[in-house]
């Protein structure tokens, strides 16, 4: 891929998150009877209403519009932010308890009162995006107050990291999953990333000490506990002492990392852990190339048994552009253009959907989307593939302006 290419790439990834990603949010996810967002939308758009409203759909649908209006200031975008903002502050905060329940039902009425890490820090994540689209004071300070719950309540100060589900009271609570899906163990890898990535968006418009220290710790707690210095692959879930459990590999998290840990230690402006932090996160990249398929689709992962796992879902696919042009920034190899732009066409040609818009949430080996997935839900928004468009837009702009990226 030519300089040229980047450019025409970056055109296209325009006009995907314009003229595609967004418009599908915009026009078919507003719930005007009840206020919000639906919570569950099928690929070819019929919409459950009764379905419920979960913590993380509705603060990355806030996160998605104000970034998207940070970046173009068309004032469309800031009417979504702003009402993803209202709706969090009316329907998911507790008034007694504070934090933000997990789930409401569909008539905004809590459902699970849970304070789950993951979840509060896409509050954190969100709000501070929102406090620069809007500078609306009130959600700079639930920013900060989240931050403070989570370093009360579900942060080890014996151990260092932070535990993965806290009650409504914020006691901890006895089962630790942060979804059926997931181990019930005390700690993981994917709350912890996510904790980094809040708290570095909080630590943009709140550079305070305390802030900084914490990303510090959780800097030391990525290399020191996550990363297998011998593979380069994360490990995914702890106990209490932080002794792996899992032999999971996920590729989608390793190259997710690999730019989202780089981010954090280029704003703490320190130049000798900088320096360790590129070799990492170049091997971290490398670790996942084994991953792709000749077309440039980006598998799940292996299990326990080390066996791969052969679906195409559509946040990985995501987070394989972004990762793969920062390793290009870091080490000007010319083969992670040609990944890069193999990466898009498969995207393109069996990711988005061109017939009802958006992006599949997963297809098959042989790029047959799950029908029965749905197109919208919980885990299932606008966040992943937004920040990608984003991010290659911004990256593009600067390779062709010369600007480093460490």
């Amino acid at each position: 891929m030519t300089t040229d290419k980047l450019t025409y790439l970056r055109e296209q990834l325009k006009t995907e998150l314009y003229e595609n990603i967004l418009p599908f949010w915009s026009n078919h996810t507003i719930d005007e009877e009840k206020g919000g967002f639906y919570g569950r939308i099928t690929n070819d758009l019929n919409i459950d209403k009764k379905a419920s409203k979960g913590l993380i759909l509705n603060t990355r649908i806030l996160w998605t519009f104000s970034r998207v209006y940070n970046f173009s200031q068309k004032r469309q975008y800031l009417n979504i932010a702003e009402r993803g903002f209202d709706y969090l502050m009316k329907n998911f905060n507790d008034r007694k308890y504070n934090g933000f329940f997990w789930r409401l039902d569909f008539q905004g009425n809590t459902k699970n009162d849970l304070k789950k890490s993951y979840g509060q820090a896409f509050s954190i994540y969100s709000l501070a995006e929102f406090y620069k689209a809007s500078k609306n004071v009130e959600a700079k300070k639930e920013a900060i107050r989240i931050f403070t719950l989570l370093e009360k309540h579900a942060h080890d100060d014996a151990k260092g990291g932070y535990f993965e589900v806290c009650n409504r009271d914020w006691t901890i609570a006895d089962d630790q999953s942060l979804s059926p899906k997931d181990m019930n163990v005390d700690k993981s890898m994917n709350t912890h990333l996510h904790i980094l990535e809040a708290y570095t968006n909080l630590y943009k418009i709140w550079p305070d000490r305390r802030v900084k220290k914490k990303l510090i710790e959780l800097v030391n707690i990525f290399m020191d506990h996550i990363i297998d210095h011998n593979s380069y692959h994360l490990r995914l879930f702890f106990d209490e002492n932080w002794e792996n459990k899992s032999k999971e590999i996920s590729f989608g998290h390793d190259i997710e990392c690999s730019w989202l840990l780089l981010e954090t230690v280029q704003l703490l402006d320190n130049q000798k852990l900088q320096e360790k932090v590129n070799k990492i996160s170049l091997k971290m990249v490398q670790a996942t190339l084994a991953g792709f398929n000749k077309k440039g689709g980006l598998y799940s992962g292996l299990n326990q048994d080390k066996e791969l796992k052969k679906d195409f879902i559509w946040w990985i696919q995501a987070e394989a552009l972004v990762g793969l042009l920062n390793a290009y920034q870091l080490s000007h190899e010319k083969s992670l253009l040609e990944k890069i732009d193999r990466s898009w066409q498969f995207i393109k040609n069996n990711i988005v959907d061109n017939t009802y818009g958006e992006w599949f949430y997963k297809v098959s080996h042989n790029f047959q989307p799950y029908k029965t997935v749905h197109k919208v839900s919980n885990w299932k928004g606008p966040y992943h593939n937004s920040r990608a468009c984003l991010q290659l837009i911004n990256r593009i702009h600067n390779i062709k302006e010369g600007v480093s990226n460490g």
